[in-house]
């Protein structure tokens, strides 16, 4: 399993806008190949600020399979014009488990 993490800071005043397309954007992920899960949470220091987190089956799943496809263009389309810089992404896996 991969873990993607975007960071997004978010124009002041259009947060709720943003969660909004986020919440529209959700099937998206769901169909994707490969997807397991998501959550999209909101920093308490930086409320402008968010990240996402999506689980993958594998990494190609989300940096070739779902950003080639017609469901990136789409989410894109409902989230991008909240963008107040470009969004920070990384990929991790699970170097040590406490549960």
């Amino acid at each position: 399993m991969v873990l993607e993490i975007a960071e997004f800071d978010i124009i002041a005043g259009k947060e709720e806008a943003f969660e909004a397309g986020v919440r529209k954007a959700v099937p998206l992920f769901k169909a994707a190949k490969g997807y397991r899960s998501m959550s999209l949470r909101r920093l308490i220091e930086k409320p402008g600020t968010y990240r996402l987190f999506v689980e993958w089956e594998k990494l190609e799943d989300h940096t070739e399979t779902f950003r080639n496809s017609e469901a990136f263009q789409t989410w894109r389309s409902l989230v991008g014009e909240y963008f107040a810089a470009t969004p920070r992404v990384d990929h991790s896996t699970v170097a040590v488990d406490g549960t």
